[in-house]
């Protein structure tokens, strides 16, 4: 399962993974979508099937590490999923819409101030990466900004190019960079440990001085919780065998996404920690 719609960063990435796990077990993985509630659906699906080792999920981390945080959910997130390989991590870009008629993100602060909730900013959903990055300039700026969710990438950046919103939270890759390099949107800002290769002009958010919105997107896979360990192990490894080949790493490069892989128990650690850095985060006013 791919918790988020067609058409996204996740989606393609997804596939080729699937491709080349399926090659290595000498069967087809399939894919399927399940999006909704910032992959919070996909994960109460995962959490409710076999423990079996052939029901997985492609997520972000967010479902387990912010969204319990937020509301209840459909699965307790350290019983009833089990991290299986962090798969790699993804810069968040904010861009300008052709709404946006600001040059800069001193434009976009700027704007918000002098009109509260006149700038609607984009998000692949509630309780994302890119909603917390919208929450915290928000909350620093001292701007009433309003939050506009989507299920997941595609039909977002189909009504941002349209200037539905003025503002776009969206993951790095090939179709939004092009995007900016034939001016359809304006880029403001990456989160990142700094600068991108690809767009060497635009700061990012700690440098503009929200660093606690400076904030990456981290995705991997996930098995329903209760998956024996030695099922786990025999996973992780076909999974970081699928990360070194050079097909799945030439459709990362293409798209900005930085490989991770590594254990399980690794991964899970990072999960934790983030869990615990967005128990503040709890206390921001999340608006729908």
């Amino acid at each position: 399962m791919v918790a988020y719609p067609p058409g996204g960063v996740s989606d393609e990435i997804a596939r080729v993974l699937a491709r080349q796990v399926g090659a290595l077990l000498g069967v087809p993985v399939l894919v399927v979508h399940r999006p909704g509630a910032g992959g919070t659906v996909a994960m109460e699906a995962l959490a409710k099937a076999p423990p079996d080792g052939h029901t997985l999920c492609f997520s972000a981390i967010t479902p387990l590490s912010l969204s319990p945080h937020l509301g209840p959910v459909g699965y307790d997130p350290w019983t009833d999923i089990a991290p299986v390989i962090s798969v790699m991590f993804t810069p968040v870009l904010v861009v300008g819409t052709p709404a946006f008629t600001g040059r800069h993100f001193a434009d976009l602060v700027a704007q918000a101030r002098a009109s509260q909730g006149a700038i609607r900013w984009a998000s692949s959903g509630v309780g994302t990466t890119g909603h917390m990055v919208i929450e915290q300039v928000g909350r620093a700026s001292g701007a009433r900004l309003t939050h506009v969710p989507y299920k997941g990438g595609g039909q977002q950046i189909a009504d941002a190019l349209g200037g539905h919103v003025e503002v776009l939270s969206t993951n790095v890759g090939e179709q939004q960079l092009r995007h900016v390099a034939e001016g359809r949107f304006k880029p403001l800002a990456v989160g990142a440990p700094a600068r991108l290769d690809s767009l060497p002009s635009v700061p990012t958010l700690a440098e503009l001085g929200y660093p606690q919105a400076n904030r990456v997107s981290v995705f991997g896979v996930f098995a329903p919780g209760g998956t024996p360990p030695a099922v786990l192990a025999r996973l992780n490894a076909l999974f970081n065998q699928a990360l070194r080949t050079e097909a799945v790493r030439e459709h990362m490069r293409a798209a900005h996404h930085v490989p991770t892989g590594g254990t399980a128990e690794a991964f899970g650690e990072l999960i934790g920690r983030e869990y615990q850095l967005n128990r503040d985060l709890a206390t921001l006013p999340v608006r729908p």
